[in-house]
């Protein structure tokens, strides 16, 4: 028979053991700590552009993010390069990095004036410390105190070294049943020097408005040319072109902007409520200006909007029955890396037919989806709220991977980035 007094040490150890594993790097766009909030990276050259650099250039990328815990932490950061589809190349530091292994984030600022107290940690890649010598898929991990087991956040980035042109035609599905509600990529990578067997050493990635939850793999060419390689198969990179996203303003909470519906100022925190968002299957297509889901840090009446920028309680209603009794609907955006989870979940009110969920969020300006997730089928579908019309403007990127006979991992050799309004 086991004591109270060792019982309830088992019960201590099972919980950390929990914890610990729960902290486990994943190779994915992810934040392990609820404290932890507004994760940015892009490059430096635009705003909330994809976190693409050239190998051996000027270009850098900009990351930061909030503690709303506040005061200071000792975090320390390393990259690891990956493979195309993320997973652990197995090269060692020495292989892929100039300079350190590891390094602090020694650039902190805490808020000021604002009710959420918070502390906004920056970091700017690659540096006098840390620089990647190869292209490739790079995974950026963030943890406490010095121990990789404690995982704060992780993020992906990439860094191309040029070496193909990839040419991107954007039309309707070839299918006819989807003619009006997708949009088809033909693909063609035009190559300098000889790739020897296309279909075991590149591979083509192309993605819709940087979601890697979307990313279709090209590995067989569908002709060979001289000096070409195309990718145009009847149904291939087939891609739901949805619904403009939908948006706020939250850069002031002195008045109300767009979709914003009441503001209230309270003691120890700001409630926003946006107005009901209608069901956008039941429309028809309208063009409306987006960002492709992004989010701008923005704050009207201050000057640093890294740190003047308060939080705020945002309330997200949408007027929508479940389409079935097997799924659960989600609000998503770069926000929150359209990942699906208890954070993004939405609540049901069956009495007034609605969900609603209430996020906390940064001051700025904000692009946003809903999805339903069907749990038998394990697929997320957009078109069930938001509609899918072959008109939506979306933009495409393409990252070419390429690995030599005999070398031991995948070069990323091409990068593209095309709109649909250029098609």
């Amino acid at each position: 028979m086991i004591k109270s007094g060792g019982f309830f040490f088992l019960l201590l150890l099972s919980m950390q053991i929990a914890v610990a594993q729960d902290r486990q790097f994943v190779y994915d766009n992810k934040v392990y700590l609820p404290e932890i909030r507004t994760v940015q990276c892009y490059n430096m050259q635009k705003e909330q552009s994809l976190p693409v650099i050239a190998l051996n250039s000027n270009e850098q990328l900009y990351f930061s993010f909030d503690d709303l815990s506040g005061g200071s932490k000792l975090f320390s950061y390393t990259i690891e390069q990956c493979t195309s589809d993320w997973k652990p190349s197995r090269l060692s530091p020495l292989d892929y990095l100039e300079g350190l292994s590891e390094d602090r984030i020694t650039e902190y600022k805490y808020s000021f004036s604002t009710l959420q107290k918070y502390t906004n940690y920056s970091l700017i890649l690659p540096n006098s410390q840390i620089k990647p010598k190869i292209s490739g898929n790079y995974l950026l991990k963030v943890y406490e105190e010095g121990n990789p087991q404690q995982a704060v956040l992780s993020q992906r980035f990439y860094v191309v070294n040029k070496q193909v042109d990839a040419g991107v035609n954007i039309t309707a599905s070839q299918q006819v049943s989807l003619r009006q509600t997708n949009q088809k990529i033909d693909l063609t990578i035009a190559h300098r020097t000889p790739i020897q067997n296309p279909s075991l050493d590149l591979k083509a990635v192309i993605m819709q408005n940087g979601i890697p939850q979307t990313a279709i793999l090209n590995t067989n060419p569908t002709f060979i040319r001289p000096g070409a390689l195309v990718y145009n198969d009847l149904n291939g990179n087939d891609f739901q072109a949805g619904n403009e996203f939908r948006k706020f303003d939250i850069r002031s909470f002195r008045y109300k902007a767009e979709n914003v519906q009441e503001i209230i100022r309270e003691d120890t925190a700001i409630n926003v409520t946006l107005f009901t968002d209608i069901n956008g299957n039941a429309t028809k297509f309208t063009n409306r200006f987006d960002e492709n889901g992004n989010f701008f840090i923005r704050n009207s009446e201050g000057r640093d909007p890294n740190t003047d920028s308060d939080y705020a309680n945002v309330q997200f209603s949408l007027n929508a029955t479940p389409p079935n009794a097997g799924g659960e609907a989600y609000v998503v955006g770069r926000f929150n890396n359209y990942v699906l989870n208890e954070a993004s979940k939405l609540s049901y009110e069956p009495s007034r037919r609605r969900f609603y969920k209430n996020i906390k969020l940064k001051q700025g300006l904000y692009d946003y989806k809903y999805v339903w997730l069907d749990k038998k089928t394990g697929k997320t579908d957009e078109s069930v709220f938001e509609g899918s019309f072959f008109e939506t403007e979306n933009t495409y990127q393409v990252f070419v991977y390429y690995r030599r006979p005999g070398s031991r991992w995948e070069e990323l050799i091409g990068f593209s980035n095309v709109n649909t309004t250029k098609r």
